[in-house]
């Protein structure tokens, strides 16, 4: 059984110390590779070196919303000279993000749009955070044109999700999913069409169910796979193969 996390933060400080054995216990548990996403200009450099030292990670260079307050307008230029010399396999974590209070709402959008224009420019897959701002994200994608990619950690209604899927984006569904009181995201998995399925840990953070309270590592893969199948009724290696089939579609990876 293959599988791919679609997003993992594994260049974050609280893998320093033991990253190796992260990377170990992951390819144990079927992991064959996991997309890297950035969240500031200056994480830029670190991840690149995280990706270039295991085999496996593939970047993708982005602004996060909740890291508004280091963000500059010259980062956007910065992310589009990134993006020509490194050709990553994606632009992001980008989005909006409306839980958090003081993040400007029209700076944040002022970031996202650059990088909604930055990834139809360069052809490029999206990862975007939508936290209490699905809609909004819905609308800056349609009128965009021309998108693709993935709305990680999907907290949306099933419709939402319906839009998403025309527009040519997929969902990633993680830790989440396994706690019983998540009844919409449980019931959207059980029945949605799995080849707009991606599979996610966002490691170190959003731990499953098991290890609620603790670091997350993409090792824990494997429980997001097993809740999927457990609540579809399919096999678990249904869910992996399709799922990994979609992020490699998704981020032109290689097969393995």
């Amino acid at each position: 059984m293959q599988l791919i996390d679609s997003h993992c933060h594994l260049d974050a400080a609280e893998f320093d110390s033991d990253r190796s054995a992260v990377m170990a216990r992951a390819a144990a548990a079927g992991v064959v590779a996991q997309v890297v996403p950035a969240v500031t200009a200056g994480s830029w450099a670190k991840l690149k070196s995280v990706c270039a030292q295991h085999p496996g990670l593939y970047p993708a260079f982005g602004l996060h919303p909740m890291f508004l307050a280091e963000h500059r307008p010259e980062h956007l230029a910065a992310l589009g000279e990134w993006i020509e010399r490194e050709r990553p396999c994606a632009i992001g974590e980008c989005g909006l993000d409306f839980f958090i209070e003081g993040l400007d709402p029209d700076r944040q959008r002022h970031y996202f749009n650059g990088q909604l224009q930055l990834a139809r420019d360069h052809r490029l897959p999206l990862i975007v955070h939508a936290r209490r701002a699905v809609e909004e994200v819905i609308l800056s994608i349609r009128r965009t044109g021309g998108l693709r990619g993935v709305v990680h950690s999907f907290s949306g209604s099933p419709e939402q999700a319906r839009q998403l899927w025309d527009l040519g984006f997929l969902i990633g569904l993680g830790g989440p999913i396994t706690y019983p009181r998540a009844n919409r995201l449980r019931t959207l998995v059980a029945g949605m069409p799995l080849e707009f399925l991606l599979l996610e840990t966002d490691a170190p953070d959003q731990p499953d169910l098991a290890i609620h309270g603790q670091r997350n590592e993409p090792a824990r893969l494997t429980h997001i796979v097993e809740t999927v199948a457990a609540l579809r009724r399919q096999p678990v290696a249904e869910i992996a193969t399709q799922t990994t089939a979609n992020a490699r579609r998704l981020f032109n990876l290689p097969a393995r």
